[in-house]
């Protein structure tokens, strides 16, 4: 098999340079985008404004525990409830085998974590990023709340979510950069792509299914 040659002359060499340029800028038009409109909307635990709902994404079970990373989300949330901040957590994640269930295991945790168990609503559906905003807007009635993940996907869910009716704060949680954090940051330079198609064409997600009044009974009873 023959290896392909650059080319000689200097209007190829040069054509061949402006094609990897042009490369290089649509793939970077999708992060921007995501910086342009997250700009002033992060925060953290120490200054994240108060809320009716915080919103929790899933990160992944380790043995039918959250994961570390899933677990400082969660830590989050719960400080946030107990210094009165936020009044509901809506839990959002991936049950789409009866061997799987993020929304349960979080909802566990946050219970053991001094959140009132009336006081969480689980989003079983949030299959993704989009699935989980769309779902708190159409399904849950959600139109503002606290955003809680990672540093590295933080941008990605306030984005979505705004695209999809929700106003939101991202809450960003610290972790040590490890493997997985590494990860994550690359992973996101891909998925960035995926949001803006999202935000732009806004899909339906995998599963809608008819409103649920869960948040609205939990508001109701902080109330």
């Amino acid at each position: 098999m023959r290896r392909p040659r650059l080319p000689r002359t200097r209007t190829g060499q040069r054509r061949l340079v402006q094609a990897v340029m042009a490369v290089c800028v649509l793939a970077l038009l999708p992060a921007s985008w995501m910086y342009v409109v997250t700009a002033g909307l992060l925060r953290t635990t120490a200054d994240a404004p108060r809320a009716d709902v915080a919103v929790v994404f899933g990160a992944g079970l380790w043995d039918g525990e959250p994961s570390p990373y899933l677990a400082h989300r969660l830590d989050a949330a719960a400080l946030l409830y107990r210094e009165g901040r936020v009044k509901v957590v809506l839990v959002t994640g991936d049950n789409s085998r009866k061997d799987y269930d993020e929304p349960d295991a979080m909802r566990t945790y946050l219970t053991r974590h001094g959140v009132p168990g009336r006081r969480i609503v689980s989003d079983y559906a949030g299959f993704d990023t989009w699935d989980s905003c769309v779902r708190a807007r159409k399904i849950f009635g959600v139109d503002r709340a606290v955003l809680i993940s990672q540093g590295f996907h933080i941008r990605r869910a306030v984005a979505l979510c705004e695209a999809a009716g929700v106003s939101s704060y991202g809450v960003a949680v610290s972790d040590k950069h490890d493997i997985t954090w590494y990860y994550g940051g690359t992973r996101e330079i891909f998925a960035a792509g995926k949001a803006a198609l999202d935000a732009l064409f806004q899909p339906d997600p995998q599963f809608l299914g008819p409103r649920e009044p869960g948040v609205g009974k939990a508001l109701a009873d902080a109330r």
